[in-house]
């Protein structure tokens, strides 16, 4: 049998490191997809809708001078 010459301070990963590395980038690529897919499907409020909303509390709040505005 022949034995090769193997420098120490020469290191190489292998195939299988590269193919783990591999593996993480594939997982990595569908997680931000999927996470992208789930971030699109939020429906946060528009600066409108806000508005709208502080308008109708404030008026509400006039409408019964009695009892203190809530705190936000």
């Amino acid at each position: 049998m022949m034995y090769l010459a193997v420098n120490e301070d020469q290191v190489t990963p292998g195939v299988v490191a590269f193919f783990i590395v591999a593996a993480l980038g594939v997982t990595l690529f569908f997680l931000i997809r999927s996470m992208n897919r789930h971030i699109r499907r939020i429906e946060a409020p528009s600066e409108d809708e806000l508005r709208q909303a502080d308008w109708e509390r404030r008026q509400k709040a006039q409408a019964r001078p009695d009892t203190k505005e809530p705190k936000a």
